[in-house]
């Protein structure tokens, strides 16, 4: 006997074979049509179990289609397939109440996983209440498939309160993260404030984040709200919270665990309701280890963890990413440019260490300084020239090789505990630190293929996956150009 039957509704003949077979070899009974109108007159006579649509049909969008499928049975799970791939379509098919969203092309035993949980009825997405996501634009561009697990990921958290740790290196847009999680949440309607713990003195950061009362310490004239207040019942946005000083954790702790706080100075306790988005481009779990980050804390705030990729990892939306730029361009009154597809390319094979936002910096100058309506290869390939360091001016109190960096380094970490010694255990530390960027940037160069890098590192490959795991290193593989 089938497990359940399972409607499948795409224009494209291949891919409703290609499901039609696996849904067949996993148990289930599939039934296939190609326009929205069938669908239609099968779910509203009762038929099917789960509902497997493409987005664009010849004669109905499925976006229109969901909602009235929801009011007639409201419990039927709905999975979303598009080819489209942006943040849009995932925010859109959580909206309008899908169950699940898969961006083409789609991994078979991801389907075959999805359609047994519906089944099953684990993880119902609640419908949304967003606001009119067609007439915005959003701020994340890209069609990777680490992208698309971004957008997927994205989709859930907006349905939820849940406090999130977003994780990326400086420039991958963990801000805009936090923004789309806000703007398209729960709280919406409520303030969304930002605040950046490595841009404010250490001493003040207590005072920032909860307020102070008249009279707290020497020049405080009045009491002043903290970030706290001014977030209420709305979303307060902790960028950089590995450079949160001990005494702030704790007292971020409390509020995570009681839901109240108290401002420097004052006595009583103060309710609070907001939702918390940290972030940070630090180790938190190396900084456990140095006794720099409260372990209990990193639990609190690290409920769902979101790791944004770097621009590395993803050099398939570079394209996507520069025409964005350049559209911008002209919105704040630069010419109108195109850029050459080997250009393009180009861009691609730069490394990018600032991420996007260096990408960004890069388009905005090369599109004032050129009056050219096509930006080609040859102004990119003078351009990155020149945007590298110029041989022989690193300053001589620059570190000249790795073994300096590592030296330097160390002698620092050894003068922030004065007197003191560091907790034990530095060496694996030490190592843990060193082996984790090595790996990851290792895997990077060789576009997540396991073997290369281990060939690269010069390491045994079971040897590699055993330090991937146990470090915590997530992997995106990446078609090589």
């Amino acid at each position: 006997m089938a497990r359940g039957t399972i409607l499948i509704a795409d224009d494209d003949t291949a891919i409703r074979t290609v499901l039609n077979q696996a849904l067949a070899r996993a148990g289930y009974a599939p039934r296939a049509t190609g326009n929205a109108a069938t669908l239609w007159r099968w779910v509203s006579q009762g038929e099917g179990d789960v509902v497997i649509t493409d987005v664009v049909m010849p004669d109905e969008n499925a976006f229109d289609l969901i909602p009235r499928i929801k009011k007639v049975r409201p419990e039927l799970p709905i999975i979303v397939m598009s080819a489209q791939n942006t943040l849009m379509t995932a925010l859109t098919a959580a909206e309008k109440g899908a169950y699940e969203y898969l961006p083409k092309p789609f991994d078979l035993s991801e389907v075959i996983a999805v359609v047994g949980r519906a089944l099953a009825g684990q993880t119902r997405r609640p419908r949304a209440t967003t606001p009119d996501m067609e007439a915005e634009e959003l701020p994340l561009i890209g069609r990777s498939p680490a992208m698309q697990e971004i957008y997927r990921a994205l989709a859930r958290l907006t349905q939820t309160d849940l406090t999130v740790m977003i994780q990326g290196e400086s420039g991958t847009g963990k801000e805009l993260v936090a923004r789309v999680l806000h703007d398209y949440g729960k709280r919406r309607q409520g303030p969304f404030v930002a605040i950046n713990m490595a841009a404010i003195p250490r001493e003040l950061i207590e005072s920032e984040l909860f307020g102070h009362e008249k009279g707290a310490f020497t020049g405080a004239q009045t009491r002043t709200p903290g970030r706290f207040e001014q977030a209420e019942g709305g979303t307060l946005f902790l960028d950089e919270i590995g450079d949160m000083p001990l005494e702030a954790q704790t007292r971020l702790l409390r509020v995570l665990q009681q839901g109240e706080y108290t401002t420097v100075g004052g006595r009583t306790p103060i309710k609070t309701n907001v939702r918390i988005i940290a972030a940070t481009h630090r180790d938190l779990r190396s900084q456990i280890q140095q006794g720099l980050f409260r372990e209990d804390l990193y639990y609190r705030l690290n409920v769902v963890p979101l790791r944004l990729p770097p621009l590395r990892e993803r050099t398939e939306d570079i394209g996507d990413l520069v025409r964005h730029f350049l559209r911008q361009a002209v919105r704040e009154g630069l010419g109108q440019k195109s850029i050459e597809t080997a250009a393009i390319e180009r861009l691609k094979s730069h490394p990018w260490p600032g991420n996007v936002r260096e990408l960004e910096n890069f388009v905005r100058r090369v599109g004032a300084l050129y009056m050219q309506d096509t930006l080609t290869l040859q102004i990119i390939e003078q351009e990155l020239v020149e945007a590298l360091p110029k041989r022989g001016s690193t300053p001589e109190s620059e570190p000249k090789d790795f073994s300096e960096i590592v030296e330097r380094h160390l002698a620092q970490y050894f003068a922030s505990f004065g007197k003191e010694l560091p907790p034990p255990g530095l060496y694996d530390r030490v190592i843990r630190q060193v082996e984790h960027p090595l790996l990851s940037a290792a895997l990077a160069a060789t576009r997540g293929n396991q073997i290369r890098a281990a060939e690269l590192l010069g390491l045994n490959r079971n040897t590699l996956r055993s330090r991937i795991k146990a470090l915590d290193i997530r992997v995106f593989r990446t078609p090589m150009p």
